[in-house]
């Protein structure tokens, strides 16, 4: 079916979704965008309803993870079948369309993703019961249009190095978490509360390195941190280079108490790590609680003055600002933006 015999009704819709898509900058977001074009591009195309839309991607390069996004957020994404699932790792690993239709009727389209250098690339599966040829294409060209514009997002807003996400990023990012905070302490809204957590992570001794190793090792221990980091953490939680040997990252946790679980579960993995010809290295991590009264600065400025704390008192340490605060370790009071990263 042409493009230009079908009511506008049909097409209006696709071509808002496109728009929505390109208008957004939080990578999530982008990925819902995404699909719900996809949900509007296959009802324009066919008039079926898509019955789920999944992306898939690898989590670990050592150990197969599989996390599933449901377009409708509906439960069992992780329980697919042994077919489904060898299909979906035969168009991971080989980067090619293709297709699957159950026993009981029910197709599935597979299409690889190839993104930037951040993200390892990801298969996006869709059920929905068509065969036409000339949707295929649609989907595949409109997958190519959300790479594109992911990779311009990318250049923009994650560091050269490492790959994740920049300083600029990061403003963007807090005052949005702070917004979300602060809606649904107006709201008096409980319902899937977070508590959420701002932490430093700074390399200990890693002036040392690049004296004696180079900074070409240097950058190694910077990338393979920075790997790390993303393997131990949710996709859902930020991390963010700040420059030099300092990361950033923003945690939604459940129960208050989980972020020191979360940090100590990173510190574990860190020091069972072996960083080619530099062996061991360490970090020290300084983390603070976000309230619905405090700026993305003071933020900042809490988390880095419990970092300066653990680095002057052993290194190699978790240190909270609120607990060292409660304990009358940090006395003096902080002028908003005192305390610089750089």
């Amino acid at each position: 079916m042409c493009a230009n015999t079908l009511p506008n009704a049909l097409v209006n819709p696709f071509l808002e979704s496109l728009i929505a898509l390109t208008k957004e900058r939080d990578a999530f977001t982008l990925e819902q965008m995404l699909k719900q074009a996809i949900v509007n591009l296959i009802d324009m195309f066919v008039q079926q309803k898509t019955q789920s839309i999944h992306v898939y991607r690898l989590k670990d390069i050592s150990k197969l993870f599989l996390s599933a996004i449901s377009l409708e957020h509906i439960a069992g994404g992780d329980d697919i079948p042994e077919v489904l699932c060898q299909k979906l790792l035969d168009c991971y690993n080989g980067g090619e369309r293709d297709v699957l239709t159950l026993d009981d009727g029910r197709i599935f389209h597979f299409f690889p993703l190839k993104q930037a250098v951040a993200y390892r690339n990801s298969v996006i599966v869709i059920e929905a019961q068509y065969t036409n040829a000339d949707l295929t294409q649609a989907i595949i060209n409109l997958l190519d249009i959300y790479q594109n514009y992911n990779g311009l997002l990318n250049d923009n807003e994650r560091d050269t190095l490492t790959g994740l996400l920049n300083r600029k990023t990061f403003d963007q990012k807090i005052n949005k978490v702070l917004s979300t905070v602060h809606s649904k302490a107006m709201r008096q809204d409980d319902h899937g509360h977070l508590h959420y957590f701002i932490a430093i992570f700074d390399i200990d001794h890693f002036k040392r390195v690049n004296d004696e190793f180079g900074h070409l090792i240097g950058d190694e221990v910077l990338l393979l941190m920075s790997q790390l980091m993303g393997k131990s953490f949710r996709e859902s939680d930020p991390l963010f280079r700040f420059g030099g040997e300092e990361f950033v990252g923003i945690f939604g946790c459940a129960q208050e108490e989980d972020i020191q679980l979360v940090l100590h579960r990173f510190a574990e993995k860190l020091h069972a790590y072996q960083f080619p010809q530099v062996g061991k290295v360490t970090v020290s991590v300084g983390y603070a609680k976000l309230t619905i009264d405090s700026t993305p600065t003071q933020l900042v400025d809490r988390a880095d003055l419990a970092l300066y704390y653990a680095k002057n008192h052993g290194r190699n340490q978790i240190c909270s600002y609120e607990l060292l605060k409660a304990a009358g370790l940090l006395t003096e009071d902080i002028k908003e933006g005192e305390i610089e990263l750089f």
